[in-house]
């Protein structure tokens, strides 16, 4: 394998590739169970806008911070994220030049994707497309000068509107897609909270004002465990909307969660964030196939 080939698949976080598609059909499988019918060409379609959504959204930011990037002290997070352990920007291995042109390569595909849908739900995912990469941007920027977490309540609003994207390529804004989005707000909170924990000596170096830097690794804690919670209590209105299998995956999710807070607050340090990381991914993913499931079965 080329350097160059590992160097692309770590600016794609491309053992990640799985996960993207299945959020945004997760949503696109509940309009078709509140709107009838099913259509593989759609659910295709979809699964392809979200995967080349999210990877541009990957690309967008280690073009923003892409300087920043450079003063890291230390690999352990870049480790989990990358195939190969490599940011490939700071490296010189991808230049910012071909880095942003492969961005803007994806949008036009996305865009060409979306404008395919009917009116108005392209006008809908286009908009939130616009709204994401902004927002993205806006995150990168506003964190390297802030008292208070304005970049993270923010920014983390793109990846909320990730599976609304896939709901509105057939469904129509509704108390449905608004429910998914209340719950998945809540976990994207804690996430990000989670990988500030992580990254906290990198975060300092680079000057970046994330939640450990601005409350500590306690305060980190505390920012982590209640988004948890409040996840799980925003997730007994968006369980009505569900069926029993997504009963049953949801739960074994909460579970999940639940062992990884206790395990953290228990050691208290970052490095056991690393260690509960995946199980916060996992714990997404199972969401999304249980949606899946409910819907095909």
């Amino acid at each position: 394998m080329t350097e160059i080939l590992k160097a692309y698949l770590n600016l794609m976080r491309a053992h990640f590739v799985p996960a993207w598609p299945l959020i945004s059909c997760s949503g696109l499988m509940l309009a078709f169970a509140n709107y009838g019918g099913f259509s593989w060409a759609l659910t295709i379609k979809v699964a392809l806008v979200g995967l080349l959504g999210f990877e541009a959204g990957f690309i967008l930011n280690d073009y923003v911070d892409r300087n920043r990037d450079r003063l890291d002290v230390e690999n352990t997070l870049t480790g989990y994220w990358r195939p190969f352990k490599e940011r490939p920007l700071p490296s010189g291995k991808i230049s910012s030049k071909s880095a942003f042109s492969l961005f803007f390569l994806l949008v036009a595909a996305i865009s060409a994707l979306i404008l395919t849908l009917p009116y108005p739900n392209s006008l809908y995912v286009f908009a939130i497309m616009l709204y994401s990469y902004s927002i993205e941007a806006f995150y990168q920027v506003k964190k390297r000068n802030q008292s208070y977490p304005i970049a993270q309540l923010l920014g983390r609003t793109d990846f909320t509107l990730f599976p609304a994207a896939g709901y509105l390529c057939y469904g129509q804004p509704d108390m449905t897609m608004l429910l998914y989005m209340v719950f998945f707000y809540p976990w994207t909170m804690a996430h990000l909270g989670l990988n500030d924990f992580i990254d906290l000596k990198n975060d300092l170096a680079r000057g970046m004002k994330s939640i450990t830097v601005l409350y500590g690794e306690k305060g980190t804690m505390y920012w982590i465990t209640g988004f948890t919670v409040l996840h799980f209590l925003t997730a007994a209105f968006f369980l009505r909307e569900l069926g029993n299998i997504a009963f049953y995956g949801f739960l074994t999710g909460f579970v999940l969660l639940t062992g990884s807070n206790l395990y953290l607050w228990k050691e208290m340090i970052p490095a056991a964030g690393l260690k509960v990381l995946p199980f916060f991914h996992i714990t997404l993913v199972i969401y999304a196939v249980s949606i899946i499931l409910d819907f095909l079965f």
